[in-house]
């Protein structure tokens, strides 16, 4: 029998969220029970809830950042035990068997993933998400947290984290690189931490300097202000690589002539809008205009394990469930240092 549990769900893109139960599927052989701890609030859950990417099917749970600890499997699980610290992120199941899959880039299946929310199951009913005390996935889609991070601060790193991971990760950020991180948001304060981790000279361009103590807190070498005009005079030329997170449209040739010859800007930010580009912008410097979006399952192992090994988690601020609508229009408002994260025992 499928196991009713407790959640918070959006019952229609304009209502507010509600305490709710739902019901999660039996435990199928290779699948683990978690008891979820902490869930994190990202703005995707958010612009999914309100109808903003589309219309989805209400009422829904979403939250794709879960901490929690397994407390039951299936028969023949054999990469989790009771009682071990895991995560889920964005993604629940893939097809597995398409090119991408076959190399651990379950993000861009060929066949379509299923998400952690607002996807349709094997079983075929709706994903639930992390707003909820418990989720049941498959043992392939479960991450192990390591001991050196806290299930609090873990639970943003699942999205947040490997978002900016990925890329960073891709594109080569290490040592010798001039990495710019646009925006300091929940994002960008792991982009911030990430690259600096992996020993990449960083920069903050963010809309003012309201936010500079904590850039160079996390992280940062510099830091400057994209309102200041003089700021794309004085860092022309300057970045290897551009990450940018902001889910807003921004001058695109302004940015790009930041680039180096050879330099890469990178999308994780998606603006519902399309945006202008210049192409010789591009050609000039042969500069590259590139998008990224989470990362696989083992990229997200690796990100987390790098996190362990650098004593890194997200910057958050833990509320009640009670208070996650005010926490949403928090959001929305950019009023949060850096990550909301649910206490899922007040669900």
């Amino acid at each position: 029998m499928p196991t009713t549990v407790r959640a918070y769900a959006a019952p229609s893109e304009a209502a507010p969220l509600v305490p709710t139960t739902i019901e999660r599927r039996d435990l199928g052989p290779h699948d683990v029970l978690i008891e979820i701890k902490y869930a994190g609030i990202c703005h995707s859950d958010i612009h999914t809830a309100r109808g903003e990417w589309g219309q989805v099917g209400w009422p829904i749970v979403v939250g794709h950042e879960i901490a929690g600890v397994v407390s039951e499997v299936g028969a023949e699980v054999t990469k989790h035990a009771v009682g071990d610290r895991v995560g889920v992120g964005c993604l629940v199941d893939s097809c597995r068997e398409c090119e991408n899959c076959q190399k651990g880039l379950e993000q861009y299946c060929l066949n379509g993933n299923i998400g952690t929310y607002g996807s349709v199951g094997r079983d075929g009913k709706p994903t639930a998400g992390g707003y909820s005390t418990h989720i049941v996935v498959t043992e392939d889609f479960v991450l192990r947290i390591p001991e050196g991070v806290g299930l609090d601060v873990a639970a943003p790193l699942l999205c947040a984290g490997i978002t900016l991971y990925s890329p960073l990760t891709h594109w080569g950020a290490g040592p010798g690189k001039e990495v710019a991180i646009v925006g300091l948001g929940g994002l960008g304060h792991m982009g911030v931490k990430i690259a600096a981790a992996k020993g990449a000279n960083v920069t903050v361009l963010s809309q003012s300097l309201k936010k500079m103590e904590d850039g160079l807190r996390l992280g940062a070498s510099a830091y400057y202000a994209t309102s200041d005009p003089d700021t794309f005079s004085e860092l022309a030329g300057r970045f290897d690589l551009i990450v940018n997170t902001v889910s807003a449209p921004l001058p695109m040739d302004d940015y790009l002539a930041l680039l180096k010859t050879d330099g890469t800007m990178v999308q994780v930010g998606a603006p519902p809008e399309p945006v202008s580009v210049t192409l010789g912008s591009l050609m000039g410097g042969r500069r590259s205009l590139a998008g990224s979006g989470i990362g696989g399952i083992p990229e997200t192992q690796e990100m987390l394990d790098f996190c362990a090994e650098h004593g890194l988690g997200a910057e958050i601020e833990t509320i009640s469930a009670d208070q996650v609508n005010e926490a949403w229009e928090r959001v929305v408002a950019s009023d949060v240092r850096y990550r909301f994260v649910i206490d899922a025992s007040t669900i």
